[in-house]
This record gives C-alpha cells, sequence and structure tokens, in this order.
C-alpha cells in the first residue's frame, strides 16, 4: 500500500497529513468516535538523520505538554539512521536516543503509541521509532531489521555465511517480517484487505500494560528464554514478583 492508500484506509473522516519534502509524516487523524489520532513518522524510504528526528522530537513533546489522552501513531518507511559523518560526529546515536525517550514519555503520560511499518524499518531509526512504542504492528509487505547479515558480520566479525546459516534456525539473527514476528518485535501483521481504522481501533483496545515483546517471542518460539530471563532480573533486582 502507499502512504495515501494507508492515510484513507485509517482515517475515512479526514486527516491533515500532507506530503513534505523532508518525507516526515507530522499531522493528525480523525478516530471515527469522535476523537483524533496524532501521526508522526518517516515516508518513502528516507534515512532519518538529526534534521529529521528534531522536528519528530518537538511534534512528540508538543502532544505531551498539551495534555489529554489522544494515542500517537508512528508510521514508518526508512532504511535506517542517516550515515553522514556529520550527523555521526554530531552525535545522531544521542538524538535518536531522545527521540525515543520522548515517545516512551508519552507513553507514561497517557498517550497509547502505536508503531506502524509498512516500507523497509531499518537499524537506529528503526529502533528510535516503530520499535519504540507500545506495540508495533506492520503490513504484510513491511521489511522491518534491527541490522542486515552484512552489516551485522562486520560487528560480529562472524562470516556472513555463518550468519545466513544460522538465520535458517534463530529468528534473532535474521531480518524481515515473519523472524521479527517470531521474536515478539511485530505484535501484529494487519490485513490491508479489511479498513485499517477498524484494525487500529483493536490495536488501540489491547495496549498491554507492560511491555509482551519477550512474551510473545516465547510464545512464537523466536526467543524461547528471553521473558524467563526478564522476569529472573527482574525478580533479583526488585525482591518482587514479575509476571
Amino acid at each position: 500500500m502507499t502512504l495515501d492508500e494507508i492515510l484513507s484506509s485509517l482515517f475515512p473522516k479526514g486527516h491533515d497529513i500532507d506530503p513534505r519534502s523532508d518525507h516526515l509524516i507530522l499531522g493528525m487523524g480523525k478516530r471515527g468516535n469522535g476523537g483524533t489520532v496524532e501521526v508522526v513518522g518517516i515516508a518513502d524510504g528516507e534515512a532519518l538523520g538529526i534534521e529529521g528526528v528534531l522536528p519528530l522530537a518537538r511534534r512528540v513533546l508538543d502532544i505531551v505538554a498539551r495534555g489529554g489522552k489522544a494515542p500517537i501513531l508512528v508510521i514508518v518507511d526508512t532504511q535506517g539512521q542517516l550515515m553522514s559523518r556529520r550527523d555521526e560526529m554530531l552525535g545522531l546515536n544521542e538524538y535518536l536516543a531522545h527521540l525515543a525517550k520522548c515517545l516512551l514519555l508519552a507513553s507514561r503520560s497517557g498517550h497509547a503509541t502505536v508503531g506502524l511499518n509498512y516500507g523497509k524499518a531499518v537499524a537506529g531509526a528503526f529502533l528510535a521509532t516503530a520499535l519504540a512504542t507500545d506495540v508495533l504492528v506492520a503490513l504484510p509487505d513491511a521489511e522491518p531489521a534491527v541490522m542486515d547479515l552484512p552489516s551485522m558480520a562486520r560487528v560480529t566479525k562472524l562470516p556472513e555465511d555463518k550468519l545466513k546459516e544460522l538465520s535458517q534456525t534463530t529468528p534473532v539473527f535474521a531480518p524481515g517480517l515473519a523472524f521479527m514476528s517470531a521474536v515478539g518485535a511485530v505484535a501484529q501483521v494487519w490485513d490491508p484487505a479489511k479498513p485499517l481504522a477498524d484494525q487500529l481501533e483493536a490495536t488501540l483496545a489491547a495496549i498491554p500494560a507492560r511491555d509482551k515483546r519477550d512474551v510473545l517471542g516465547a510464545e512464537r518460539g523466536g526467543r524461547p528464554i528471553a521473558a524467563q530471563i526478564a522476569r529472573r532480573v527482574a525478580h533479583q533486582a526488585s525482591g518482587d514478583d514479575y509476571v
């Protein structure tokens, strides 16, 4: 689906999101119940650099400052963080971390946050946007990946062929929607043949009280022991039960 098709299906009652030369998505959509959804994101596979991060973070902080409980939808199609020496030297990692913390602040301030990946979503730009929300959903054509295999080979110093072999049996080594769903990162894959507005409302109605991605990963077999380890660490750190 194109972004226009997605927005039309999400907001049949209208929205004020217009195409921008910087490929950022900033605006608001009308819900069927009379409420609104704040929308931020990045489109057209654009890389996310510091000039893109700042307007997104400012918009999220403005939403929090205004108060209310309007949900925030983070729509993402990005090839990843901008590969620029200038941005790296200026601390792009800190900018991306700031954006992720703004979304966390919004969530803790009562704004349910939903990530929607409809194209590429890679590396730091993926972590700081769609993956920093309460729930991440995707359309069937989405291509999410924390890191592609050639990059992973450079970082881990493992041969790429070895990583390809491991990716066949261990989802944490593999990019792609099926594997990201298996590890619990993608909670749902929406059906583009059905109204996205209805699927968004269903997702908003089922936002979990706490992050359940590790539990989903265990249920789906992609991360069989991560949830157990998280519970054990939380219990030993606090002494309380962690369910």
